[in-house]
């Protein structure tokens, strides 16, 4: 399993170089006045190729394995691989031409995550079949459709919340990374290794990108990493709480929380003001910590400060991100705990997120 995130960081990380160099001067042309944008410069945003390029390379050479070198033991073979890379690639090619020309429509992006969703679920036989709750589990064994229906609808909407937090340096990339490994984990402890291979070669081709992603900002993940992220992860999630009961449908909850969550309270609060959801805007979670919190950054030149800011906002947002995923990771088989901590999450987002609209933020988290 090592080898094979070796293998994906290794190619991430080559990847990534030649796409800041043959992108920097189409970089040039992104529109400069748009609202989530908290940086300066000309960066490249495809990233997420970079990403695919990695992890379908160590998928390549774990379905070798399976036939010409036993050491690894993934079963993940080529009838696996290939399923895996038809359900990606809709999503992540099209966000990857969104990032290119910036001129793919949101409901063109959702029918191409539709897409990756509906192949995965005819492909795997994916299907939400439980999800702890007694009334509705017994509604989804009745109608197996509900469950599919679930699944897609899951499967489409979470690489467009991946997308949403995907606006400082490091910060989606290290969320996928923490989320990667925790569903890596308790997939190696239920002996599901090619779920594992899967999500850790997704995990190494990630950390090949935050290398020039974090702190220096030389290349962004784009519609494409947030897509790549979003569908890898909820096939899997998906997946690990469908072939093993042990697994509470709870703890890939947990685990998503902070993305999920953010997604649902973006769209409450738009349309609370008579906003469309699809307009971008600057009031995310993330957006305010950078405004209200990270500021106390002095430097002359403003591009160097603006980086050093947006640097510094990030690991606010992995410590949040930690507050699910360890507990998840814990309490993987335990519906009712899980649910709880689901529940504090939601109360402590809206709780800070007023705190930061009313200027009432402590002041030791201001220095």
């Amino acid at each position: 399993m090592i080898f094979l995130m070796v293998v994906s960081f290794g190619i991430a990380l080559v990847a990534s170089v030649v796409l800041i160099r043959w992108a920097r001067s189409h970089a040039e042309h992104y529109e400069y006045d748009k609202p989530q944008r908290f940086h300066t410069g000309a960066v490249p945003r495809l990233g997420g190729l970079g990403l695919l390029i990695g992890m379908l390379s160590a998928w390549i050479v774990a379905a070798w394995s399976a036939t010409g070198w036993e050491a690894l033991n993934t079963n993940l073979g080529w009838t696996a691989v290939a399923s895996w890379a038809a359900l990606v690639l809709p999503a992540v090619l099209g966000g990857a031409y969104e990032d290119v020309t910036q001129r793919l429509a949101v409901r063109y992006r959702l029918v191409l995550t539709a897409m990756s969703a509906a192949l995965a679920c005819w492909l795997m036989g994916l299907s939400v079949a439980r999800l702890g709750l007694p009334g509705i589990d017994a509604m989804l064994i009745a109608f197996p459709w509900l469950g599919v229906a679930f699944a897609i609808f899951a499967i489409c909407g979470l690489p467009h919340a991946f997308n949403i937090i995907d606006g400082y340096n490091g910060l989606a990339g290290t969320v996928a990374l923490l989320i990667g490994l925790a569903l890596a984990h308790v997939a190696l402890q239920l002996g599901d290794r090619q779920l594992a291979a899967v999500v850790l070669c997704m995990v190494g081709a990630t950390a090949g990108f935050l290398v020039w992603n974090y702190p220096r900002g030389l290349i962004f993940a784009g519609d494409g990493g947030a897509y790549l992220w979003g569908v890898v992860i909820a096939v899997v999630s998906i997946s690990l709480v469908q072939r093993h009961e042990q697994v509470s449908p709870w703890f890939p909850m947990l685990l998503l929380i902070y993305p999920v969550w953010e997604t649902v309270f973006s769209i409450y609060r738009k349309l609370a003001r008579g906003v469309s959801p699809g307009v971008a805007d600057a009031l995310h979670f993330h957006q305010l910590i950078y405004r209200r919190i990270v500021r106390g950054v002095f430097h002359d030149d403003a591009s160097r400060r603006m980086l050093m800011r947006n640097n510094r906002t990030s690991p606010y947002l992995w410590g949040f991100t930690l507050l699910t995923v360890v507990p998840a990771v814990i309490f993987w088989n335990n519906t009712v705990v899980l649910m709880i901590f689901c529940a504090l999450f939601s109360v402590t987002y809206v709780v800070a997120y007023l705190m930061l609209v009313r200027f009432k933020v402590p002041r030791w988290l201001r220095r």
